[in-house]
Protein backbone atom coordinates (compact mmCIF):
# COMPACT_ATOMS: atom_id res chain seq x y z
CA UNK A 1 0.00 0.00 0.00
CA UNK A 2 1.53 3.38 -1.01
CA UNK A 3 2.13 6.04 1.67
CA UNK A 4 -0.73 8.26 0.52
CA UNK A 5 -3.16 5.34 0.81
CA UNK A 6 -1.87 4.52 4.30
CA UNK A 7 -2.25 8.17 5.29
CA UNK A 8 -5.84 8.22 4.03
CA UNK A 9 -6.63 5.00 5.91
CA UNK A 10 -5.23 6.51 9.10
CA UNK A 11 -7.27 9.70 8.60
CA UNK A 12 -10.35 7.53 8.25
CA UNK A 13 -9.36 5.74 11.46
CA UNK A 14 -9.00 9.07 13.27
CA UNK A 15 -12.49 10.05 12.18
CA UNK A 16 -14.03 6.66 12.93
CA UNK A 17 -12.24 5.45 16.09
CA UNK A 18 -12.33 8.12 18.78
CA UNK A 19 -10.99 7.91 22.30
CA UNK A 20 -7.28 7.89 21.49
CA UNK A 21 -7.24 11.08 19.44
CA UNK A 22 -6.39 14.43 21.02
CA UNK A 23 -7.16 16.82 18.20
CA UNK A 24 -8.29 20.44 18.67
CA UNK A 25 -7.95 19.98 22.45
CA UNK A 26 -5.78 21.86 24.94
CA UNK A 27 -2.02 21.50 24.57
CA UNK A 28 -0.82 18.55 26.64
CA UNK A 29 2.43 18.35 28.63
CA UNK A 30 5.45 17.23 26.65
CA UNK A 31 7.08 13.92 27.57
CA UNK A 32 10.45 15.21 26.37
CA UNK A 33 10.16 18.36 28.49
CA UNK A 34 9.09 16.38 31.56
CA UNK A 35 12.09 14.06 31.10
CA UNK A 36 14.41 17.06 30.90
CA UNK A 37 12.76 18.58 33.98
CA UNK A 38 13.22 15.32 35.89
CA UNK A 39 16.91 15.23 35.05
CA UNK A 40 17.41 18.91 35.95
CA UNK A 41 15.61 18.48 39.26
CA UNK A 42 17.91 15.58 40.14
CA UNK A 43 20.86 17.90 39.44
CA UNK A 44 19.41 20.45 41.87
CA UNK A 45 18.73 17.85 44.58
CA UNK A 46 22.23 16.33 44.23
CA UNK A 47 24.54 19.14 42.99
CA UNK A 48 27.82 17.95 41.54
CA UNK A 49 26.78 14.32 41.08
CA UNK A 50 25.45 14.32 37.53
CA UNK A 51 27.47 17.07 35.84
CA UNK A 52 29.76 16.22 32.92
CA UNK A 53 32.41 18.53 34.42
CA UNK A 54 33.16 18.74 38.15
CA UNK A 55 31.19 21.49 39.89
CA UNK A 56 33.28 23.76 42.13
CA UNK A 57 31.91 25.52 45.20
CA UNK A 58 32.51 28.99 43.76
CA UNK A 59 30.57 28.08 40.62
CA UNK A 60 27.45 26.88 42.47
CA UNK A 61 25.58 30.23 42.86
CA UNK A 62 25.50 31.14 39.12
CA UNK A 63 24.94 27.50 38.13
CA UNK A 64 22.03 27.17 40.55
CA UNK A 65 20.42 30.44 39.49
CA UNK A 66 20.62 29.40 35.85
CA UNK A 67 19.19 25.91 36.28
CA UNK A 68 16.42 27.11 38.62
CA UNK A 69 15.40 29.80 36.14
CA UNK A 70 15.21 27.17 33.41
CA UNK A 71 13.23 24.78 35.62
CA UNK A 72 10.81 27.47 36.79
CA UNK A 73 9.99 28.53 33.23
CA UNK A 74 9.46 25.03 31.87
CA UNK A 75 7.73 23.66 34.94
CA UNK A 76 5.33 26.59 34.95
CA UNK A 77 4.53 26.01 31.29
CA UNK A 78 3.85 22.29 31.78
CA UNK A 79 1.72 22.88 34.90
CA UNK A 80 -0.32 25.48 33.02
CA UNK A 81 -0.95 22.96 30.24
CA UNK A 82 -2.11 20.41 32.80
CA UNK A 83 -4.39 22.87 34.58
CA UNK A 84 -5.91 23.94 31.26
CA UNK A 85 -6.56 20.30 30.46
CA UNK A 86 -8.26 19.94 33.83
CA UNK A 87 -10.54 22.91 33.23
CA UNK A 88 -8.89 25.33 35.67
CA UNK A 89 -10.48 28.78 35.55
CA UNK A 90 -7.15 30.67 35.76
CA UNK A 91 -4.42 28.23 34.70
CA UNK A 92 -1.65 30.81 34.21
CA UNK A 93 -1.96 32.37 37.68
CA UNK A 94 -2.43 29.06 39.43
CA UNK A 95 0.48 27.49 37.53
CA UNK A 96 2.76 30.30 38.69
CA UNK A 97 1.64 29.82 42.28
CA UNK A 98 2.06 26.02 42.22
CA UNK A 99 5.46 26.28 40.51
CA UNK A 100 6.77 28.58 43.23
CA UNK A 101 5.33 26.38 45.97
CA UNK A 102 6.87 23.24 44.43
CA UNK A 103 10.33 24.75 44.02
CA UNK A 104 10.20 26.07 47.58
CA UNK A 105 9.59 22.48 48.75
CA UNK A 106 12.92 21.38 47.24
CA UNK A 107 14.66 22.39 50.47
CA UNK A 108 12.52 19.99 52.51
CA UNK A 109 12.74 17.31 49.80
CA UNK A 110 16.54 17.54 49.92
CA UNK A 111 16.43 17.04 53.68
CA UNK A 112 14.32 13.90 53.42
CA UNK A 113 16.10 12.33 50.43
CA UNK A 114 19.31 12.58 52.41
CA UNK A 115 17.67 10.26 54.95
CA UNK A 116 16.81 7.89 52.09
CA UNK A 117 20.46 7.78 51.01
CA UNK A 118 21.51 7.17 54.60
CA UNK A 119 18.98 4.33 54.87
CA UNK A 120 20.41 2.72 51.74
CA UNK A 121 23.95 2.98 53.07
CA UNK A 122 23.12 1.52 56.49
CA UNK A 123 20.67 -1.03 55.08
CA UNK A 124 22.85 -2.57 52.38
CA UNK A 125 26.19 -4.14 53.35
CA UNK A 126 27.21 -4.03 49.68
CA UNK A 127 27.06 -0.21 49.62
CA UNK A 128 30.54 1.29 49.66
CA UNK A 129 29.76 5.02 49.63
CA UNK A 130 27.05 7.64 49.33
CA UNK A 131 28.45 8.38 45.86
CA UNK A 132 27.75 4.81 44.74
CA UNK A 133 24.22 4.99 46.12
CA UNK A 134 23.34 8.32 44.50
CA UNK A 135 24.86 7.44 41.15
CA UNK A 136 23.84 3.81 40.85
CA UNK A 137 20.98 2.81 43.18
CA UNK A 138 17.60 2.90 41.39
CA UNK A 139 15.68 3.82 44.55
CA UNK A 140 17.37 7.23 44.71
CA UNK A 141 16.00 8.34 41.34
CA UNK A 142 12.52 6.93 41.69
CA UNK A 143 11.88 7.94 45.31
CA UNK A 144 13.32 11.44 44.84
CA UNK A 145 11.10 12.07 41.82
CA UNK A 146 8.09 10.59 43.62
CA UNK A 147 8.60 13.07 46.45
CA UNK A 148 8.53 15.95 43.95
CA UNK A 149 5.55 14.44 42.13
CA UNK A 150 3.72 14.08 45.46
CA UNK A 151 3.91 17.86 45.95
CA UNK A 152 2.31 18.40 42.53
CA UNK A 153 -0.29 15.72 43.33
CA UNK A 154 -1.18 17.51 46.58
CA UNK A 155 -1.74 20.71 44.59
CA UNK A 156 -4.20 18.87 42.36
CA UNK A 157 -2.15 19.06 39.17
CA UNK A 158 -3.40 16.45 36.68
CA UNK A 159 -1.17 14.37 34.38
CA UNK A 160 2.22 15.81 35.38
CA UNK A 161 2.75 13.92 38.67
CA UNK A 162 2.22 10.58 36.93
CA UNK A 163 4.55 11.61 34.13
CA UNK A 164 7.31 12.34 36.64
CA UNK A 165 6.92 9.00 38.42
CA UNK A 166 6.72 7.18 35.09
CA UNK A 167 10.08 8.70 34.12
CA UNK A 168 11.52 6.91 37.15
CA UNK A 169 9.46 3.75 36.57
CA UNK A 170 10.62 3.18 33.02
CA UNK A 171 14.26 3.50 34.11
CA UNK A 172 14.12 1.40 37.26
CA UNK A 173 11.13 -0.94 37.11
CA UNK A 174 9.86 0.63 40.36
CA UNK A 175 6.30 1.96 40.07
CA UNK A 176 5.27 4.34 42.87
CA UNK A 177 2.11 6.38 42.48
CA UNK A 178 2.61 10.10 43.23
CA UNK A 179 -0.25 9.95 45.73
CA UNK A 180 1.56 7.51 48.05
CA UNK A 181 2.70 9.09 51.33
CA UNK A 182 6.24 8.07 52.26
CA UNK A 183 8.11 8.84 55.46
CA UNK A 184 11.82 9.37 56.02
CA UNK A 185 14.66 6.83 55.71
CA UNK A 186 12.90 4.84 52.97
CA UNK A 187 15.00 2.21 51.18
CA UNK A 188 14.02 -0.05 48.30
CA UNK A 189 16.74 -2.69 47.90
CA UNK A 190 17.26 -3.86 44.30
CA UNK A 191 13.79 -2.60 43.43
CA UNK A 192 12.71 -4.21 40.17
CA UNK A 193 8.99 -4.95 40.14
CA UNK A 194 8.03 -2.92 43.21
CA UNK A 195 4.52 -1.44 42.96
CA UNK A 196 3.13 1.05 45.51
CA UNK A 197 -0.44 2.27 45.03
CA UNK A 198 -1.96 5.73 45.25
CA UNK A 199 -3.42 5.58 48.76
CA UNK A 200 -0.63 3.63 50.44
CA UNK A 201 1.11 5.22 53.41
CA UNK A 202 4.62 4.26 54.48
CA UNK A 203 6.12 5.27 57.80
CA UNK A 204 9.70 6.07 58.73
CA UNK A 205 12.61 3.62 58.49
CA UNK A 206 10.85 1.19 56.15
CA UNK A 207 12.82 -1.17 53.94
CA UNK A 208 11.35 -3.20 51.09
CA UNK A 209 12.87 -5.55 48.54
CA UNK A 210 12.28 -6.28 44.87
CA UNK A 211 8.88 -7.41 43.67
CA UNK A 212 6.92 -6.10 46.66
CA UNK A 213 3.35 -4.94 45.93
CA UNK A 214 1.36 -2.59 48.13
CA UNK A 215 -1.86 -2.85 46.19
CA UNK A 216 -5.66 -2.88 46.25
CA UNK A 217 -7.86 -5.91 46.94
CA UNK A 218 -10.45 -4.88 44.38
CA UNK A 219 -12.09 -1.80 42.93
CA UNK A 220 -15.39 -0.55 44.27
CA UNK A 221 -17.71 0.45 41.44
CA UNK A 222 -20.66 2.80 41.11
CA UNK A 223 -24.14 1.97 39.77
CA UNK A 224 -22.77 2.15 36.21
CA UNK A 225 -19.98 -0.30 36.97
CA UNK A 226 -17.29 2.40 36.84
CA UNK A 227 -14.46 2.39 39.43
CA UNK A 228 -15.04 4.85 42.29
CA UNK A 229 -12.13 7.27 42.46
CA UNK A 230 -10.48 8.73 45.53
CA UNK A 231 -11.25 6.06 48.14
CA UNK A 232 -8.69 4.35 50.36
CA UNK A 233 -7.57 1.19 48.55
CA UNK A 234 -3.97 0.48 49.56
CA UNK A 235 -2.31 -0.61 52.81
CA UNK A 236 -0.59 1.36 55.57
CA UNK A 237 2.94 0.39 56.60
CA UNK A 238 4.02 1.66 60.00
CA UNK A 239 7.54 2.61 61.15
CA UNK A 240 10.53 0.24 61.12
CA UNK A 241 8.93 -2.44 58.94
CA UNK A 242 10.91 -4.72 56.62
CA UNK A 243 9.14 -6.39 53.68
CA UNK A 244 11.08 -9.09 51.87
CA UNK A 245 11.06 -9.91 48.16
CA UNK A 246 7.81 -10.51 46.26
CA UNK A 247 5.54 -10.06 49.26
CA UNK A 248 2.06 -8.79 48.36
CA UNK A 249 0.05 -6.69 50.81
CA UNK A 250 -3.41 -5.63 49.69
CA UNK A 251 -6.31 -3.54 50.87
CA UNK A 252 -7.17 -0.10 52.17
CA UNK A 253 -7.88 -1.34 55.70
CA UNK A 254 -4.74 -3.49 55.92
CA UNK A 255 -2.13 -2.15 58.34
CA UNK A 256 1.30 -3.60 59.06
CA UNK A 257 2.24 -2.75 62.64
CA UNK A 258 5.52 -1.09 63.55
CA UNK A 259 8.71 -3.16 63.86
CA UNK A 260 7.19 -6.06 61.92
CA UNK A 261 8.85 -8.31 59.35
CA UNK A 262 7.01 -9.66 56.29
CA UNK A 263 8.76 -12.66 54.77
CA UNK A 264 9.39 -13.30 51.10
CA UNK A 265 6.40 -14.27 48.92
CA UNK A 266 3.90 -13.66 51.73
CA UNK A 267 0.36 -12.73 50.62
CA UNK A 268 -1.47 -10.56 53.18
CA UNK A 269 -5.04 -9.29 53.04
CA UNK A 270 -5.41 -8.50 56.75
CA UNK A 271 -3.63 -6.33 59.30
CA UNK A 272 -0.96 -7.65 61.62
CA UNK A 273 -0.05 -6.06 64.96
CA UNK A 274 3.19 -4.33 65.83
CA UNK A 275 6.28 -6.47 66.49
CA UNK A 276 4.96 -9.36 64.37
CA UNK A 277 6.55 -11.66 61.85
CA UNK A 278 4.70 -13.18 58.89
CA UNK A 279 6.16 -16.04 56.86
CA UNK A 280 5.28 -19.35 55.22
CA UNK A 281 5.96 -22.69 56.86
CA UNK A 282 5.42 -25.20 54.08
CA UNK A 283 2.21 -23.81 52.57
CA UNK A 284 0.82 -22.34 55.79
CA UNK A 285 1.00 -18.64 56.57
CA UNK A 286 2.35 -18.05 60.05
CA UNK A 287 1.82 -14.71 61.79
CA UNK A 288 3.25 -14.53 65.28
CA UNK A 289 4.89 -12.05 67.66
CA UNK A 290 8.59 -11.48 67.23
CA UNK A 291 10.56 -12.76 70.17
CA UNK A 292 12.99 -10.51 72.01
CA UNK A 293 15.98 -12.46 70.74
CA UNK A 294 14.78 -12.18 67.12
CA UNK A 295 14.26 -8.45 67.48
CA UNK A 296 17.75 -8.05 68.89
CA UNK A 297 19.23 -10.00 65.99
CA UNK A 298 17.26 -7.87 63.55
CA UNK A 299 18.58 -4.59 64.88
CA UNK A 300 16.57 -1.45 65.48
CA UNK A 301 15.21 -1.32 61.93
CA UNK A 302 14.59 -5.03 61.37
CA UNK A 303 17.26 -5.13 58.68
CA UNK A 304 19.36 -8.06 57.55
CA UNK A 305 17.45 -10.61 59.57
CA UNK A 306 17.01 -14.10 58.18
CA UNK A 307 13.65 -15.75 58.82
Amino acid sequence: MPPNAIAQALLNSYARDGGINHLDGPNLPSQDTVAELARDLMHVLFPGYFEAVALKQEDVPPWLEGILTKIQTRLGTEIEKCLSFGGDADPAANAARITTATLTQLIEIRRIVQTDVTAAYTGDPAARSFEEIILAYPCVLVVSLQRIAHVLYQHGVPLLPRMFTEFGHERTGIDIHPGAQIGSHFFIDHGTGVVIGETATIGNHVKIYQGVTLGAKSFETDTKGEPIKGIKRHPDIEDHVTIYAHATILGGTTRIGAHSVIGANVWLLESIPAHSIAYYQDTNLIVRPRQAKEAALAGADGLDWSI
